[in-house]
């Protein structure tokens, strides 16, 4: 177990008892009565320097007392019962905790360094489809019940990462490559988060989950250049296929348009053709009445009629008159000739 404890150490305390030796010493002299003296002066310090006691402000403090859960203390300055009565174990409650797969950071800074010499066998996955990649990963976690996380397990930042990795490689190892490395990432991002939270609560060990995170997912460097062949030849492929839709989305509404033009049109002439069948029909019936009444004026009024609307069309008009014996002349009145007056 990580020591969480907080107070002095048995080597600052040697080193004060023989300062103190070493002082009387030399102001009485080497007397076996400066001994209780000593005891006392070093019970006194001891005591002083072991009742007092610090809680930063992101912490938060677990008493044991007698080696019994006593109390939780907040930050700022507190005292306790000192020769090992009470023990001071303080948790960093108040602040995000961070573990990191397949990397390591070197230098926190604007521009962070990182490193992943030796971290291979860490962050290389094998996914569903037998596929190799190369992960990095962070997870997150803030400390919900400091005794628990303290006392209930023996290494709980260990065993929080143990269970981390053990939900990453199932995950990974139940998709294939191409969701991993493109679109599933952050899917299975929020299901690792969700299990390992779930796994957690069953320890029992005081822990909230705040994220899980890909950092980076790419193919391992030996591969990495055919992968990239293979990506953009996807990409290709997505391109043309979205040209393709593009062409059809074009040219097949503007068919159909011109087809259902080509109908209205067809429908339009029919109903034309019908009604003009039909009005022609009525003028013939009511044609036929009037024949039947009287046919000699019927066929005359027929005969006219047609002249009247045959005779305007044509350009010189001859009419043959039996008695005379030649043509009669015909002033046109109606119609000027072209080129003047014949």
């Amino acid at each position: 177990m990580q020591d969480w404890g907080k107070g002095p150490s048995s080597e600052d305390l040697e080193k004060k008892v023989i300062e103190i030796k070493d002082y009387l010493k030399n102001k009485f002299g080497p007397q076996k009565s400066i001994l209780p003296i000593v005891i006392v002066i070093f019970l006194v310090i001891f005591g002083g320097y072991s009742s007092m006691y610090e809680v930063d402000t992101e912490e938060t403090g677990v008493v044991l007392r007698f080696g019994e859960f006593s109390k939780f203390v907040d930050p700022g300055l507190h005292f306790k019962v000192p020769f090992g009565v009470d023990k001071i174990y303080l948790v960093p409650t108040g602040r995000v905790l961070k573990e990191e797969f397949g990397f390591r950071t070197v230098t926190p800074d604007v521009r962070t360094t990182y490193t992943k010499k030796g971290l291979e066998d860490e962050s290389l996955t094998l996914t569903g489809d037998l596929n190799v990649s190369d992960v990095e990963w962070i997870v997150q976690f803030q400390v919900s019940d400091p005794y628990k996380f303290i006392f209930r397990i023996k290494d709980p930042v260990e065993t929080i990462r143990d269970i981390a990795e053990a939900m990453v490689r199932r995950s990974i190892g139940n998709a294939n490559v191409t969701e991993v490395l493109t679109t599933e990432r952050a899917n299975l991002a929020n299901d690792i988060q969700v299990n390992l939270q779930a796994t957690l609560n069953q320890y029992d060990i005081g822990v909230r989950i705040v994220t899980v995170k890909f950092q980076d997912v790419t193919p391992p460097d030996p591969v990495k250049a055919a992968y990239n062949e293979v990506n953009e030849s996807e990409q290709q492929k997505e391109s043309l296929i979205f040209q393709a839709r593009e062409q059809y989305n074009r040219e097949v509404p503007r068919a159909r348009g011109e087809a259902k033009k080509v109908l209205q049109e067809a429908e339009g002439y029919a109903v034309e053709r019908v009604n003009k069948a039909r009005g022609e029909t009525n003028r013939f019936l009511a044609l036929l009445t009037e024949y039947r009444k009287a046919p000699s004026v019927t066929r005359s009024r027929i005969y006219l009629e047609t002249l009247e609307e045959v005779l305007p069309r044509l350009d010189e008009i001859y009419v043959m008159d039996d008695k005379s014996g030649g043509l009669l002349p015909l002033l046109p009145l109606r119609k000027a000739p072209e080129g003047g007056v014949k």
